[in-house]
């Protein structure tokens, strides 16, 4: 393994880095008592990844099992309990735990608890999952009821596959 090819070729550094304070106001909200922090997006990281802090209500909440085509995920357990899914079994995962997926891994993620959790969220490469985020957020917070197609549509949109 070795070092990928430069993508910053000036002579001097630069000041360029962004500051995000952890009492940022979450930049969605779901009815389920999800919140999400975008703490970088692929389009602020120039497509290098998106990392989101997802903070989960006591209500069960998370997706079925499914894969990406086109980027990896990983959790990060930050508190609480959080299932997470590898494709062959669920594990109870606790502050600290990780779970990486490559593309084209079965996975999936939950809480169960009856309690808040907290997780950060990796997607390599930077995808633009916020459309896919407050779609989802808009669909739970209005009540907004989608047939089998409609569901498949948006998540084909997303690179989502349910399986």
């Amino acid at each position: 393994m070795s070092y990928p090819e430069p993508r910053y070729l000036a002579e001097a550094g630069e000041h360029s880095g962004v500051l995000r304070p952890a009492d940022t106001p979450p930049d969605l909200s779901m009815a389920s008592g999800t919140q999400v922090h975008y703490l970088g997006t692929g389009g602020s990281t120039n497509g290098a990844f998106g990392l989101y802090r997802w903070e989960m209500g006591p209500r069960p909440s998370g997706p079925g099992a499914h894969f990406h085509r086109t980027m990896t995920e990983s959790f990060y357990v930050l508190s609480g309990t959080i299932r997470l899914y590898n494709g062959e079994k669920w594990a109870e995962g606790k502050p600290g735990d990780f779970l990486y997926v490559p593309e084209g891994g079965v996975h999936a993620f939950r809480n169960e608890s009856g309690e808040p959790a907290s997780m950060l969220i990796l997607f390599t490469p930077g995808a633009p999952r916020e459309a896919y985020f407050e779609e989802l957020a808009e669909i739970s917070n209005t009540g907004r009821e989608l047939s089998p197609e409609e569901w498949t549509e948006l998540f084909l949109r997303h690179d989502q596959y349910m399986v």
